[in-house]
């Protein structure tokens, strides 16, 4: 059951995630969840530029979860399972960090770098 004191653009966002999911193929799976630290990443950025002293906790948080989840569950038959490990490994320390001390450049580069994956993915 969905928790009412929710932001209900969060109680959307993941409505829309867990249907997205549920339709989804096991190949679109990496790809929604690169999607979803995007589009996270985004919003920290966006959070950050309006309140730069205040650390965006629950974009970060989310990012970093989805982070850990792709690095953690990389196919073991795929050919660039320890690259996509060490990237997806290292993307969830820089956010982690950010997570203490929000540093605007640095969410951008792991967005960026996220939505290059991303890209080569489609």
């Amino acid at each position: 059951m969905l928790n009412t004191s929710q932001n209900p653009a969060a109680v959307y966002r993941r409505v829309d995630l867990d249907a997205r999911i549920e339709a989804s193929a096991n190949a679109d799976l990496t790809r929604i969840c690169l999607e979803e630290v995007v589009d996270a990443l985004g919003l920290a950025l966006i959070e950050l530029d309006r309140s730069p002293d205040t650390v965006p906790r629950q974009a970060l948080s989310r990012a970093q979860r989805i982070a850990v989840y792709l690095a953690r569950f990389v196919a073991p038959d795929n050919p660039m399972r320890t690259a996509l490990k060490q990237f997806y490994g290292g993307q969830s320390e820089v956010i982690a960090r950010n997570l203490r001390r929000a540093r605007f450049a640095e969410i951008k580069s792991a967005r960026e770098d996220f939505e290059d994956l991303l890209r080569a993915a489609q």
